[in-house]
């Protein structure tokens, strides 16, 4: 049985390499996009060369008329929706020091970053709740949060806000839908190399060389679409709200 896969911010970064590695297992994936279709047209290509089924839908998520379209479109082309994985994500446009943040740059990072993801998920557990159930679980939720929901940035206050409420979706939807049978995950990424951190790459570079990291490496988008095609399989089927730090051993706190 293929198992769809709805991937949000799917077109590129960790994104991609999740939509590829779900396509890799088997998978059939719905792309969630902001932006046209054309502009990712090297990467759907290779999807296509690796025989990945994939459907594309280009919206943004902190639109609730997107978000219902989104769901629409998944179940018009394949019928069910047996993954979300809850990945759309932006930093600030601008650092600015916590005392200067604006409503505005608030106002934006959250609705994306949490809002949407919030009412997405309500939509997919509902779509998950009434389909017929294939394998041993209704359906998978998998939520990129980040290290930031624990470590303080006071030049991106909202961003860190921003993940530490994605902490709490995941264990209020692991709650509300394990009795359904929907098993709900979160992985925080450290320092991942994608264009979110191309321009701060010289401080991270410095900090690896310091050993801040124990494993002294950047991470990449493929580190991450492992744990979640790990979470997606049938393999993990006892545990559910938890996390898993993607980040090198960032998160040991050493003496």
């Amino acid at each position: 049985m293929k198992k769809t896969a709805i991937v949000t911010g799917g077109s590129r970064g960790i994104g991609y390499a999740i939509t590829r590695q779900l396509g890799l297992d088997g998978g059939q994936v719905v792309i969630f996009s902001t932006s046209e279709k054309a502009r990712y047209e090297e990467a759907l290509r290779e999807l296509e060369d690796l025989g990945i089924s994939y459907h594309y839908v280009r919206g943004s998520i902190d639109k609730s008329e997107d978000r219902v379209r989104l769901v629409e479109e998944a179940i018009g082309c394949y019928g069910r929706i047996d993954i979300l994985v809850n990945n759309a994500g932006v930093a600030p446009l601008k650092r600015s020091d916590l005392l200067e943040m604006t409503e505005e740059s608030f106002d934006r990072v959250m609705d994306i970053n949490l809002k949407g993801a919030v009412f997405l998920t309500q939509l997919v557990a509902k779509q998950m709740i009434r389909q017929k159930q294939q394998g041993p679980k209704k359906g998978t939720i998998v939520n990129i949060g980040s290290c930031s929901a624990q470590v303080s940035s006071v030049s991106r206050g909202e961003y860190c806000m921003s993940k530490a409420g994605m902490a709490m979706l995941t264990w209020l939807f692991a709650d509300r839908l394990a009795p359904e049978g929907i098993l709900v995950h979160e992985i925080r990424p450290g320092v991942i190399a994608t264009d979110m951190t191309a321009g701060v790459k010289e401080k991270y570079d410095r900090l690896m060389e310091k050993g801040e990291f124990p494993i002294s490496r950047w991470g990449t988008p493929e580190d991450v679409a492992n744990m979640v095609s790990v979470f997606c399989s049938d393999r993990i089927l006892y545990t559910t709200g938890n996390y898993v730090d993607v980040d090198g051993g960032f998160h040991i706190r050493r003496l």
